[in-house]
């Protein structure tokens, strides 16, 4: 059967993809589907057309799947963010432990008994992330603050994200009126003109510190004073800060900051460790899921006080200071260095002297570092999205820990990283720790024990 677009075609979903769309056949022929359900029958209209596949929307649900629930979000359907929100909690969850399972199959090669552990779950899966980041634009010659929309740049105006938290929407109100009121023009992606470009807004959920973060593509503000006069108003906001971002980039923050008031950072606690947050830093995003990704990997690490610890991609030093608290010596390595800088302030304020931080890129400094500690018997790694590179994981396994644990927020790149772990070690505890609720942003702790000698998989991996 030949299709075209705009046609108007029955079908049933009958699985999703990673990006969470909903997957049906006609006449065997693949179309995605946002907003979809496994289980929905729906009339679907086809907006686009691939050799193989194709794109639709859902013109009228005849049958709703049992897995699905209404969302909360009035902008839910145009905004890129929460796009599993139209799925059941549990059917969240259940669909990030088939995406991980079929990463391990498909890409790292893994068999089918690979087993994934039951997911760690939010009791909070709204109003749970303690950073926002919103695009600034002009929408009908106002000042519009919100996200983008999907596979766009085009800002959807958003009053009130319900994962973040509530008093963005005040802060972001104050913002766009001052920017109106005083004729500031916003940022205009394709001319490379206007001034305010973002807002960064990070929460303390166990301090109530608020960070506000201005993105300016100029050197000043104009009206600084009475921004900063606005904002001092709100309660929690106890600093504020002017980004300097005037390259030509899809990069929101630039290297440079401005204090307008206040220190110019936060600080909240992951359990009962005290962390300063500057605008810069890594923090994970879902304190309260934190705590607990971070009680798996002391369970899994089974720490008994006379161990050593690397911990590579250390950020500001979050997970190697709850390391220490149980392990003889932990040494971060991070390549930023203002992190690195956090981190070793960290170590100090939570009166941690068993925690050492080292700035480079972690393939070459642990071989230097070696040469002056005794050898890690286990090795904490949490990459970002495009995973390890290939010479760490060589020089993971020239070290040869007793067991590595791999925190990933990528399931693609987790499988093929622990496929080219797998010739020396083997993933024997795979858990779902859900810091991303509503999305199809996926968290993953692997603990990976190591094979004896005799065991090794002599296999050719190119990896280039």
């Amino acid at each position: 059967m030949e299709f075209k677009k705009n046609d108007i075609l029955e079908i049933k979903i009958e699985d999703m993809s990673v990006e969470g769309m909903g997957i049906g056949k006609a006449s065997g022929f693949t179309f995605f589907v946002s907003g979809a359900a496994v289980g929905d029958i729906i009339k679907m209209r086809i907006v686009k057309l691939k050799k193989n596949y194709g794109y639709g929307i859902t013109e009228e649900m005849i049958c709703p799947s049992p897995l699905r629930t209404e969302p909360l979000c009035p902008v839910y359907k145009r905004c890129g963010g929460c796009n599993l929100q139209h799925l059941s909690y549990s059917a969240q969850l259940d669909f990030k432990q088939k995406t991980i399972k079929n990463n391990l199959t498909r890409i790292g090669g893994f068999p089918e008994t690979v087993c994934v552990n039951s997911p760690v779950g939010s009791e909070k899966p709204f109003r749970y992330r303690n950073k926002g980041q919103y695009p600034i634009g002009s929408i009908k010659g106002k000042t519009a603050a919100g996200f983008y929309a999907q596979r766009s740049h085009n800002i959807i105006p958003t009053e009130d994200c319900l994962i973040n938290q509530p008093t963005d929407s005040l802060i972001l109100k104050t913002i766009t009126d001052f920017s109106d009121k005083h004729k500031i023009p916003p940022y205009d992606e394709k001319n490379h003109s206007g001034v305010i470009r973002h807002v960064l807004i990070r929460t303390a959920v166990k301090t109530g510190e608020i960070m506000v973060c201005i993105v300016i593509n100029s050197d000043e503000l104009f009206q600084k004073e009475a921004l900063i006069h606005l904002l001092k108003d709100i309660p929690g906001v106890s600093t504020a800060l002017l980004n300097i971002n005037k390259k030509k980039t899809n990069v929101i923050l630039g290297s440079k900051n401005k204090i307008l008031f206040g220190k110019g950072y936060i600080t909240d606690y992951i359990g009962e460790l005290r962390f300063k947050i500057s605008p810069l830093s890594f923090f994970q995003v879902n304190p309260l899921q934190t705590e607990k990704l971070y009680k798996t990997v002391l369970e899994l690490a089974e720490l008994k006080g006379d161990e050593t610890v690397f911990d590579l991609y250390c950020g500001i030093g979050t997970i190697s200071l709850f390391l220490a608290q149980r392990a003889r010596a932990v040494y971060g390595i991070e390549i930023i260095p203002d992190a690195i800088a956090d981190a070793k302030q960290n170590a100090a304020e939570n009166g941690i002297t068993n925690a050492n931080f080292y700035t480079g890129a972690a393939e070459e400094v642990c071989p230097k570092l070696l040469k002056s500690v005794p050898e890690p018997d286990l090795v904490v790694v949490d990459p970002p999205r495009k995973g390890c590179a290939a010479s760490l994981l060589l020089t993971l396994k020239e070290i040869a820990p007793e067991k590595i644990i791999y925190v990933s927020c990528n399931p693609s790149t987790l499988a093929r990283d622990l496929a080219l772990l797998s010739t020396h070690y083997t993933p024997v505890q795979i858990t779902l720790v859900d810091m991303f609720s509503q999305t199809t942003g996926i968290e993953t702790v692997v603990l990976l024990s190591q094979q004896k000698p005799d065991d090794y998989i002599e296999v050719d991996l190119d990896l280039d």
